[in-house]
């Protein structure tokens, strides 16, 4: 087996994963996704790209979840006017 640049983007250590933007986590689980489901890949490689691609998962569920706590709804009076806000999800 040779190694590929994917091969070894699938063994770097989950602390590049955490300086990934949201799109370019999932743009490479996308392309992790491909490769698994053509079968072209070794076993070993397949288990190192699952892996890889859990962590991906993880890290764009900690992004979407970090992004949700941080979106306010607006609270309107009676009038119409902005009154305050409340976090998502409480209102």
């Amino acid at each position: 087996m040779t190694d590929t640049p994917d091969a070894a983007a699938a063994s770097a250590p989950d602390t590049a994963i955490a300086a990934l933007s949201f799109e370019a986590a999932m743009g490479e689980l996308e392309t992790i996704v491909r490769r698994l489901e053509s079968g072209d890949v070794s076993l070993e490689e397949s288990v190192a790209l699952y892996e890889r691609g859990h962590a991906l998962r993880r890290h764009c569920e900690a992004r979407l979840a970090a992004a949700q706590a941080r979106i306010e709804q607006v609270s309107l009076g009676a009038d119409g006017r902005p009154t305050g806000t409340t976090p998502f999800g409480e209102g």
